[in-house]
């Protein structure tokens, strides 16, 4: 079963329903958006030469184009590859590589920076170009019937050594991922409008299938992301807005709204994730919002679709522990289960901190071309998150420390290995430890700390525009803290701990 059967379903039954919106401007409806994208599918089978199986990028930032181009290579069984378009050009260059793309597709402002690729694609692809249009202009094709273990996306994602990995996603991943939300996280009608203010690379755009399938509306936002007065002025015009959003986002718009008066009725639901939402921030949403929020907890490697915190219990503030509800991620989703191990394994008694494990439909079937990291990550069937944290008598999860060393900023991810390794490429650098700081906006912000070389002088700047050259800039560390040495143990290892007790000290 092909995962773009629920956008041919919809298309069939309701020709004339609204589908994509660019701002509060109706720009397809599902019938349109069903003849552009089997278009599309047949350009990239017929003259681009995509195969079943091949993979397909997408560097793009929100654009409308963006769910034809999804489900166009999910028509013909190819494989999408969605970029973080935040990427900088040399981690987008391992990603091509490592995934041997057949084609990049490519957002017209993002266009240029494709140029000095070292791995071009055998084809690139500017979404929104004239190519792009007469291509829509092609002959359309039949759907590609795939197996439910078939990959239908590569979500790469960086693990601690700050190598991306591909986690594949299969067909049944994503299916069973859309079915929780519908049990788990809110019912969807075709008055949904299903607003893209967080990356459509990333979970927001996960939520694509669950809304095709039901009918509702999708809305790119004129500002092709998040901008809270726009939000609210959508929410006014367009009404049951849902939206996926970082917890710096809330914080913001929740900011916004306090401001501003802003009416929030127009606002269905509001699903958070992605990073540590806490108990005060969530508590003041609510009193502005109402019970309009829903906490997901996921990854790449089960996405969207290990627990969730139902906007009942958020809303229960009469409960005798509803503090301690609303600081936890909530309950096991229906599609899996969830247990905490320790270092053997096994699991662990309530209450007892742990290793994250689940299993079920949505986990992942491993990495792309990597049989280590998924031997180490998968276990008995078994996904281990390397984020800890334990379940309560009620099942509520609290996680307490995510991936040892994981910092994750305004709801993205940024592994301190990754970063370490760039700023030692600095010729008078010794050692480097990065580390997160706790920010208001931010959720954590990443510091370095960095030990020069004998005889050596260090300038911030220096190492600020190291990692402007080599990463993304939401990678790049706040500031940098300039030190004769770092902790370390009996081993030689260095003690992140006392250097987060630093900060903390600071």
């Amino acid at each position: 079963m092909n995962l773009a059967l629920y956008l041919q379903r919809t298309a069939t039954t309701c020709v004339d329903a609204p589908a994509v919106y660019a701002g509060d401007t109706l720009r397809l409806s599902y019938g349109a958006l069903l003849q552009r994208t089997t278009a599309l599918a047949g350009y990239l089978r017929d003259v681009l030469g995509v195969r079943p199986g091949d993979r397909v990028a997408i560097y793009a930032a929100n654009c409308v184009e963006y769910l034809e181009a999804l489900h166009a290579i999910l028509w013909i069984g190819g494989v999408s590859v969605p970029v973080n378009y935040k990427l900088h050009s040399k981690e987008l260059d391992y990603v091509l590589a490592d995934c041997e793309a057949r084609v990049l597709m490519v957002s017209l402002d993002l266009a240029a920076s494709v140029d000095s690729l070292v791995h071009q694609p055998a084809h690139v692809l500017v979404l929104g170009s004239a190519d792009y249009e007469r291509s829509l202009t092609h002959q359309g094709v039949p759907m590609t019937d795939c197996a439910l273990d078939d990959v239908a996306s590569l979500f790469y994602t960086s693990g601690t050594t700050g190598r991306p990995k591909g986690v594949m996603q299969t067909h049944r991943n994503l299916q069973a991922m859309t079915l929780s939300y519908l049990a788990d996280v809110d019912a969807s009608d075709p008055t949904d409008v299903m607003v893209y203010a967080a990356p459509m690379s990333h979970g927001a755009g996960l939520y694509n299938y669950v809304h095709m399938l039901c009918g509702a509306s999708h809305l790119v936002p004129s500002s092709g992301g998040f901008d809270a007065s726009e939000l609210t002025a959508l929410a006014a015009s367009m009404g049951r807005l849902t939206l996926f959003a970082a917890p710096t986002m809330v914080k913001r718009l929740v900011d916004y709204v306090i401001e501003t008066g802003a009416d929030t009725s127009g606002f269905k639901t509001i699903v958070y994730g992605g990073g540590p939402m806490y108990v005060d921030d969530i508590q003041r949403a609510l009193q502005v919002f109402g019970p309009r929020f829903v906490q997901i907890y996921g990854q790449g490697e089960c996405p969207m679709a290990i627990t969730s915190l139902a906007r009942r219990y958020l809303a229960d503030s009469a409960h005798g522990r509803w503090k301690d509800r609303i600081a936890s991620v909530g309950l096991p989703q229906a599609m899996v289960e969830v247990r905490i191990v320790d270092g053997d394994g096994k699991s662990v008694r309530s209450g007892e901190v742990g290793e994250v494990a689940v299993r079920g439909a949505p986990v992942m079937r491993g990495y792309w071309r990597n049989e280590e990291a998924t031997g180490k990550t998968l276990r008995d069937g078994w996904l281990l998150t390397g984020d800890t944290g334990f379940l309560d008598a009620e099942g509520f999860l609290t996680l307490r420390d995510r991936s040892k060393d994981l910092i994750i900023s305004g709801g993205s991810n940024i592994y301190p290995r990754e970063v370490e390794e760039i700023l030692l490429t600095h010729p008078d650098v010794s050692e480097v430890a990065v580390i997160g700081e706790l920010d208001p906006d931010w959720g954590e912000v990443p510091v370095a700390f960095v030990v020069a070389r004998p005889g050596c002088v260090l300038e911030s700047a220096s190492l600020d525009r190291l990692c402007l050259e080599n990463l993304a800039r939401f990678k790049r560390p706040k500031s940098y803290r300039l030190v004769a040495s770092l902790p370390k143990n009996s081993y030689g290892k260095v003690l992140k701990t006392e250097l987060r007790q630093q900060l903390a000290a600071a």
